[in-house]
């Protein structure tokens, strides 16, 4: 039987239905918000996995094009693999969610959200988002939820919540805010350079919605919501567990202290040894992964007691200081514009290539028509940047960082009409212990400076963290890798001088209070500035012109009814002036004009064919002319492509000319002055006029 709840949030219902559809997942929700709609279905293995010691969930969002009444693109005409918005999408509803699984269920998890129906006004990724909570709250999976979302943008000055696309496109902050009952749990997004107090109040916004979402999940649940599967009580016990603990504690201690992360994680590893052969007797492959467990938690507790009790970190750093930093640009020889920047055992190589209007990246949705993007930012993480062997492949980690780098510098880049170059930035991470993607923030933000781009400001990004326990808290600046790894946040802030651009918060807790939130976001900004001043110091402005190793662009607006002419019959002029500079020609239905041309002598050669084209005939002007047709009363010559006048034969000479082959030849270039344009529009020229004015000179 279905059932059904409905929420109002930002003006508009919000319905959440099971029972309907999908009826032999452990749970499914379809959820409308207007005209978007998304079917969500969770469902486990069917029995429990001992050995697993993690909770192996997997989020697969899909937007099907019959959504929007779209047929795909490409031969098959079929939806293909996920596309790096739906990757996206996945992420976002992931992480909020994945602290909630218990990794005692111990069964395989998969969350499958599928937009069905898209009404190109309100997006449905965070219908998505409340649609796979819900799902999971109505089946018979263990679940610490619910979790409700909404999304938060400031359009004209006025913070509202679930924006339309229209609005999105207009606002100067859009964030995802993610939480339970208890509080916040995830926010991401971007903005254009917004001070701090207005994402506070962004998310202190999005807290009430996110209640009244996790309330009528709650009556769902009410409703249709199925006994929980039990949890797997573990039975077996580590023998001589204390001894083991007093036996490794101290030399933990130090271990956890070794100055670097690699002979950090030797020695730490040098403990393990030590203490599985000092109680090898103890010790098989049954109670192996309690073992490993008993040693995490050891390291956990050192490392947190230390942060909060002595204010100390494993690498010896106070909670605000920033790892040493060195910045380099002008790495490689051939690149448009290439940076190193270093922060501590953080490395990005960020390469800068400028391309043309033909190397934009089509982008093809459910979320309206066809676009253009003309910036990319990819970036990547092979293996040895952590000293590892593995497989380089393109993964949902490389995108969501990517894309977190990729708002973080779009807010800064010059409009298409005053920098109209294609922009590709890539970040090669060469080694990394702890936020390598605001590492390519920052090295993406000196290697466009190197290759000329005109970005309004240099923008940094900084990784804060938080270990807390009770009524004690300590926001640390620039986490390590294992701070993350060990404690209770994650949030990336990404900006300029004068405002935030970017930024990520993840919370493996119940939610931080907003006291806490504003501390960190201060501290992030104290950080944030510390770095500008460093990568400052190396380059601060985009140097004077791009690398001769870059297309050469150049552009010029033309009349309208001028494009035709430009154009020519089948595309007859157009080709000839591409073959004839060797540069390619763009012409927008507006009226611009776009050169591209390998060298800039390639690219003013053919602007100067279009400008001929496009010119008129000036009275008293001397035009290099070319001489088409002979005629006995004088000669037709070509002053513009297109446009002949008539050169009579008194004009060749001071001196009677007997005929007009004595003085001209057909194809024969002459300078010509133009010296009348009559009532039907002839061009009347002169050669002897165009030969004195050039001698007076």
């Amino acid at each position: 039987m279905p059932h059904q709840v409905t929420v109002s949030i930002g003006g508009r219902d919000l319905i959440l239905e099971t029972g309907r559809m999908a009826k032999q997942a452990n749970g499914a929700v379809f959820a409308k918000y207007e005209g978007s709609a998304v079917l969500a279905t969770v469902c486990c293995g069917s029995s429990p996995m001992e050995s697993l010691d993690f909770v192996p969930l997997q989020v697969e969002y899909n937007e099907k094009y019959y959504a929007a009444g779209k047929i795909p693109g490409g031969f098959l005409k079929r939806e293909g693999r996920p596309k790096d918005k739906e990757i996206l999408v996945s992420r976002l509803i992931d992480r909020p969610m994945r602290p909630l699984f218990s990794k005692e269920f111990k069964r395989e998890l998969q969350i499958i959200p599928t937009t069905v129906s898209a009404d190109q006004i309100n997006p449905p990724d965070i219908v998505a988002m409340n649609a796979a909570s819900a799902a999971v709250c109505v089946s018979d999976i263990p679940f610490a939820g619910p979790v409700g979302a909404v999304r938060i943008a400031n359009v004209d000055d006025e913070l509202i919540i679930n924006p339309s696309f229209d609005q999105i496109s207009r606002c100067t902050l859009e964030i995802v805010v993610s939480g339970t009952k208890d509080g916040i749990t995830m926010v991401e997004g971007g903005a254009k350079e917004v001070p701090e107090e207005l994402l506070l109040s962004a998310i202190a916004l999005a807290e009430p919605a996110i209640k009244k979402l996790c309330e009528a999940q709650e009556q769902l649940m009410a409703l249709a919501g199925k006994e929980k599967l039990p949890l797997v009580v573990e039975e077996k016990k580590l023998e001589r567990r204390q001894e083991m603990w007093d036996f490794a504690y101290p030399k933990m201690e130090e271990a956890c202290f070794v100055k670097g992360k690699m002979n950090r994680g030797a020695a730490v590893k040098a403990v393990k040894t030590e203490t599985a052969e000092a109680f090898a007797d103890d010790l098989n492959e049954d109670n192996e992964r309690l073992f490993n467990a008993l040693m995490e938690e050891m390291e956990t507790k050192v490392v947190r007691s230390s942060i909060l009790d002595k204010g100390v970190r494993t690498d010896g750093r106070d909670l605000e200081t920033v790892r040493p930093i060195t910045c380099e640009v002008g790495i490689l020889d051939r690149a448009h514009g290439s940076a190193l920047f270093t922060r501590g055992e953080t490395q990005s190589l960020a390469v800068t290539t400028l391309g043309t209007v033909y190397d934009e990246q089509m982008m093809d949705n459910i979320d309206g028509d066809k676009t253009y993007e003309n910036f990319m930012l990819h970036y990547n993480f092979p293996p040895f940047s952590v000293g590892e062997t593995g497989r380089l492949t393109t993964g949902r980690r490389e995108i969501g960082h990517g894309h977190l780098a990729h708002r973080a510098l779009e807010a800064v880049l010059p409009q298409k009409k005053d920098f109209p170059y294609t922009i590709r930035v890539v970040s090669e991470i060469l080694e990394s212990n702890g936020s390598s993607s605001m590492a390519t923030v920052c090295g993406g933000t000196l290697s466009l400076l190197h290759a000329g781009v005109p970005i309004r400001k240099p923008v940094a990004g900084i990784a804060m963290g938080l270990v807390s326990e009770g009524d004690r808290a300590a926001v640390l600046t620039d986490i390590l890798g294992e701070e993350d790894h060990l404690g209770d946040m994650d949030f990336k802030v990404a900006g300029t001088e004068d405002g935030i651009t970017a930024f990520q918060m993840d919370i493996k807790i119940a939610g931080i209070s907003s006291d806490l939130m504003k501390r960190a976001l201060e501290q992030a900004k104290k950080g944030r500035m510390h770095i500008l001043g460093i990568m400052n110091a190396t380059l601060k402005e985009p140097v004077s012109d791009v690398s001769d190793f870059a297309p050469k662009i150049l552009s010029l607006k033309v009349d309208v009814d001028k494009i035709g002419a430009i154009i020519g019959p089948g595309g007859k002029t157009i080709k000839a002036i591409a073959e004839q500079s060797g540069s390619e020609v763009n012409i927008d239905d507006n009226g611009t004009v776009t050169i591209f041309g390998k060298t800039k002598e390639k690219a003013e050669k053919a602007r100067e064919f279009i400008k001929a084209i496009v010119e008129e005939p000036e009275v008293g002007k001397i035009y290099e002319g070319t001489v088409k047709r002979i005629m006995d009363f004088g000669a037709f010559v070509e002053i513009l492509p297109g446009k002949e006048g008539l050169c009579h034969i008194s004009k060749l000479s001071r001196k009677r000319v007997n005929s007009v082959s004595d003085v001209l030849a057909v194809d024969q270039k002459i300078p010509v002055k133009l010296i009348e344009i009559d009532r039907q529009g002839r061009l009347n020229l002169s050669y002897i006029d165009a030969l004195e004015a050039e001698e007076a000179k």
